[in-house]
């Protein structure tokens, strides 16, 4: 997995694998977890995604800079609905990628979350 984040945009590019991508999906539905960027780690890109349970409403992504993680927290509805989402990219075999950002009404962030960019594991735009 690597994940970069973007200083001029304010989100988080995600990279990862079928099988990362589907570790996160389950992490985030069970409320707790760690999943490590593959190395080398540089100046760029995040060590890890760490997931928690936290109470509700939503769900929460923010930046813990000190440690260079991305933290996921929230709700078991909101969770729930976000593994989806990430579920769905990692078994979208026809690429592209998915945006993750707040707006009025999300069915699960919260305001302030950090937006995140899931990339297919299957790279490029979709094929359709």
């Amino acid at each position: 997995m690597r994940l970069v984040p973007d200083p001029v945009y304010g989100e988080v590019d995600l990279t990862a694998s079928v099988e990362e991508l589907a570790a996160l999906a389950d992490a985030v539905a069970e409320g707790e977890g760690i999943i490590g960027s593959a190395p080398p780690l540089d100046g760029d890109t995040l060590a890890a995604i760490e997931v928690r349970k936290t109470s509700g409403p939503g769900v929460r992504i923010e930046l813990d800079a000190s440690r260079q993680v991305l933290m996921i927290g929230g709700d078991p509805g909101a969770r729930v609905m976000l593994a989806a989402d990430l579920q769905h990219m990692a078994a979208a075999q026809d690429g592209g990628h998915l945006h993750i950002d707040y707006f009025t009404e999300h069915p699960y962030l919260v305001e302030g979350s950090v937006p995140i960019v899931v990339n297919s594991p299957y790279g490029g735009m979709p094929a359709r």
